[in-house]
C-alpha cells in the first residue's frame, strides 16, 4: 500500500502509543504469542516469511531482549507455541506449525527458553491462545499462570499483530473484565516486538482464494483493534534495573 494512503488512514485511526516502564513493583508477566518457525523463519513453512522481513526481524529481536531481561529477573514467562495435528484443518489457512516438526518449534533466538524454571510453554491448535490454554477439564492453564503468579499485567508480544496477538488480547481483556484474570489489570501490547505478515494485493490475485494482506497497514489495524479492546499500546519498553 502507498504511504501515503497509509499515513491518511493512521491519521484517521490513530494508535495513542507511550512507554511503558517495568520495575518489579507491578507483577508483570511476558506473554509470548507464537514466535515459531512456521511464523517467522523464512521459508519454514507455508506461512512462514519467503524472503528476510524487516518487521518480523525486529519483532523477533525486541521479544528475545524482553525474554531474556525477565528470565535473568525470574519473573514469570508464558509462550504460546502454534502446533497442529497433521489432520486437523485450521480454515481459511493451509496446514502449518504440524506438531513435532521445526515449524512448530521456538525460533533460534528463543529456544533456550525451554526448561528455564519461569517459562510456561502452552502448545496451541487454534489462532486465540486464550481458547487454547483450555484444558478438557474446563481449567485453563494462562489464567492459572496469572493467578499462580498474581499478576497485575501481562506484556504481550508476538506474531500476528491482527490475528493470535489480537485474538488473544481481545479474550484476556473480555476475561479480566468479568474478573476471571483477578488481580490482572492491564494488557500491553509492545508495537515494536508484534509482527504480521505481508501479501499484497497483486500476489493475492494470483493465489485462489487468498486475501490481500498489506503488512504495515494489518499491524496498524491490529493495533487500533488492541487499543480499542482496552489494551495499553506501548511504543518503548523499558525495564529499570534493581
Amino acid at each position: 500500500m502507498a504511504s501515503k494512503t497509509l499515513d491518511e488512514l493512521k491519521k484517521e485511526l490513530p494508535v495513542k502509543q507511550q512507554t511503558v516502564t517495568l520495575n518489579g513493583d507491578v507483577p508483570t508477566g511476558l506473554v509470548l504469542a507464537d514466535l515459531v518457525n512456521g511464523f517467522c523463519t523464512v521459508g519454514a513453512g507455508n506461512l512462514a516469511p519467503r524472503v528476510a522481513d524487516n518487521q518480523i526481524r525486529e519483532m523477533v529481536e525486541e521479544s528475545a531482549k524482553l525474554a531474556r531481561v525477565f528470565s535473568n529477573k525470574n519473573w514469570p514467562i508464558f509462550a504460546f507455541l502454534d502446533s497442529h495435528h497433521p489432520d486437523i484443518p485450521e480454515p481459511p489457512y493451509p496446514p502449518h506449525c504440524i506438531a513435532g516438526t521445526l515449524e512448530s518449534k521456538l525460533v533460534p533466538a528463543l529456544e533456550w527458553l525451554e526448561g528455564e524454571p519461569n517459562v510456561t510453554i502452552r502448545l496451541k491448535d487454534c489462532i486465540d491462545g486464550f481458547l487454547g490454554a483450555m484444558d478438557e477439564g474446563g481449567s485453563n492453564v494462562f489464567v492459572n499462570w496469572v493467578k499462580t503468579n498474581q499478576l497485575k499485567a501481562v506484556l504481550v508480544v508476538g506474531i500476528c499483530t491482527d490475528i493470535c496477538v489480537l485474538d488473544f488480547t481481545s479474550s484476556a481483556l473480555a476475561a479480566r473484565n468479568r474478573g476471571f484474570l483477578a488481580p490482572l489489570q492491564d494488557v500491553i501490547v509492545y508495537s515494536r516486538a508484534c509482527a504480521t505478515y505481508d501479501l499484497p494485493l497483486n500476489v493475492a490475485k494470483s493465489i485462489e482464494d487468498a486475501i490481500a494482506h498489506p503488512q504495515d497497514l494489518m499491524h496498524h489495524i491490529g493495533l487500533y483493534m488492541a487499543q480499542g479492546r482496552g489494551a495499553i499500546v506501548a511504543s518503548e519498553v523499558f525495564v529499570q534495573e534493581s
